[in-house]
């Protein structure tokens, strides 16, 4: 079992009697039943449906107020916490950024022998492992009490890849990409059925309406890494753009339709003079013909 300590995670923390209804009224997972010890995926959008930021939310165990602790992009923290903040009006809550304080444990690749206090099955992919929050100095300790070994976070990286997950800033870019295009919808990140939130009447329409052109995917790669932000290309027509790769493994942000009419010509997908292969062919053909998303 592996365990890698993220630096580029980040915590935010909200306290207060209002804290559940708070943000179960902002974001795109419901919480409601969220209780220690598990976790949704989930994301504040724009208005016009947009991902501001996307995270994984957790509940502290009992006694400590009745707070919810989101594991987000470490860059994103303050801002997501100024920007909680600024919805708050009348709720009483506060909100804080922990990430001088707490960062992420993610621990893969078997069944932790113990599960610390702030530690939750990963929501997005079960292959994924567990994240516990734990400040830096206890990332060594926190491993070893689980039977992990620690190892350096590009571990976790290829690790991520390989199971398919899109990290934000990388295989899309915040404020520019919806959920469906991200697999939000397929990873547990948007519930259809609560009430409304910030961005929900767009997403809902995306969803019935199945106007999702673009998707990330997985793909392999023949031979070097392409940089992150490369075009794809087809029978130099564009299909898409390279998000991160590794050990032989990326993804990629892709137009359906375009991928499809290319593997109907036979023609390569090349990311600058790189061949890239689909790795599910037919599940991106599935996206780009079905009517829903």
């Amino acid at each position: 079992m592996k365990a890698a300590f993220l630096p580029d995670r980040g915590v935010v923390r909200i306290t207060g009697d209002d804290t559940r209804s708070f943000l179960n009224n902002l974001i795109t997972s419901d919480i409601a039943a969220l209780v220690p010890g598990s976790a949704r995926f989930g994301a504040l959008l724009t208005p016009q449906g947009k991902i501001v930021a996307d995270f994984l939310v957790t509940e502290g165990p009992a006694g400590n107020g009745g707070s919810l602790l989101i594991d987000c992009p470490r860059e994103l923290a303050q801002p997501l916490a100024t920007k909680l903040g600024f919805y708050k009006l009348r709720a009483k809550v506060t909100v804080e950024n922990l990430s001088d304080r707490l960062g992420v444990l993610a621990v893969w690749d078997g069944e932790p022998a113990v599960k610390p206090d702030l530690s939750f099955a990963d929501p997005r992919n079960a292959t994924l492992g567990y994240r516990i929050l734990v400040p830096a100095d206890l990332a060594e300790k926190t491993a070893a009490i689980m039977g992990a070994e620690l190892i350096d976070e590009t571990g976790y990286e290829a690790h991520r890849i390989a199971c398919g997950v899109p990290r934000g800033g990388i295989d899309f870019a915040y404020g520019d990409a919806f959920p469906h295009e991200t697999n939000m919808d397929r990873m547990a990140g948007v519930d259809f059925d609560k009430g409304c939130y910030i961005g929900q009447e767009v997403v809902s329409r995306m969803q019935h309406r199945g106007t999702t052109r673009t998707r990330i995917v997985p793909v392999t790669l023949d031979g070097a890494t392409p940089v992150a932000g490369t075009e794809i290309r087809a029978a130099d027509k564009p299909v898409g753009t390279m998000g991160s790769s590794a050990g032989g493994n990326g993804l990629a942000l892709v137009r359906t339709d375009r991928a499809t009419d290319a593997l109907d010509a036979g023609a390569a997908l090349l990311a600058g003079d790189i061949t890239i292969h689909l790795t599910d062919p037919e599940a991106v053909r599935a996206f780009a013909t079905k009517k829903t998303a």
